[in-house]
């Protein structure tokens, strides 16, 4: 199994979600995040004076799927998120040794 993370913009939040469910992946959790990165902060004019309004806000998905369904997921959310701008996102796929469902006590697939 793999644990898909993906940070991207809360403007492709809608348009990922729904991409996802094409997919058939209709469970993730999703976070909003603020980051540091390439892009730099966004900066907003107010009666003149120009204000570093801090960090970038971000949306953070987070999914669990079958080996197989890994790299069909992730290109999913890339096309789904992507505006060819600095500021994108990432995507980071790592393995996942063991999943316990908390309700049934299934184990690993039967778990998802």
């Amino acid at each position: 199994m793999k644990k898909i993370e993906a940070i991207i913009r809360s403007s492709k939040f809608e348009s990922v979600k729904s991409e996802l469910s094409k997919t058939g992946a209709n469970f993730f959790t999703f976070f909003e995040v603020k980051g540091y990165g390439k892009q730099l902060s966004e900066h907003v004019v107010y009666r003149g004076v120009e204000y570093d309004i801090g960090y970038i806000a971000r949306m953070k998905i987070e999914i669990i799927v079958e080996d197989q369904n890994a790299k069909k997921v992730a290109d999913t959310i890339r096309q789904a998120s992507h505006t060819s701008e600095i500021g994108d996102g990432k995507i980071i796929i790592t393995h996942v040794e063991e999943i316990i469902s908390i309700r049934t006590g299934s184990i690993n697939e039967s778990a998802l």
